[in-house]
């Protein structure tokens, strides 16, 4: 899977998703309700590495795959709210491999 363009984003979708959602449904509460924002910072930090990743491999599945702008706005856009990660999968997976 993670031989090619399209394997490697998908995969870094997902875990990027994933980090996108401990961030904004376990790390933000305890920051707002607990008073403890330390794992922000830990869970912020790590999240913002991998959506620097995640838009490298973006970029290079665009490249490799001949995706259209308008298609890599939308998963642009997706990986902005919280489950877009899954949406992505969705609309990613049953893609014709090119490279």
């Amino acid at each position: 899977m993670l031989s090619n363009a399209l394997g490697r984003f998908r995969v870094i979708s997902a875990i990027e998703g994933l980090s996108f959602l401990i961030l904004v449904f376990i790390a933000m509460p305890i920051k707002y309700i607990g008073g403890e924002p330390s794992l922000v910072k830990i869970v912020g930090m790590a999240h913002g590495v991998l959506f620097i990743i995640f838009m490298i491999s973006l970029l290079e599945a665009k490249i490799k795959e001949e995706w259209e702008n308008g298609f890599i706005l939308q998963l642009f856009v997706l990986s902005l709210i919280p489950f877009g990660a899954f949406i992505i999968e969705r609309r990613v997976k049953p893609l014709k491999i090119n490279s």
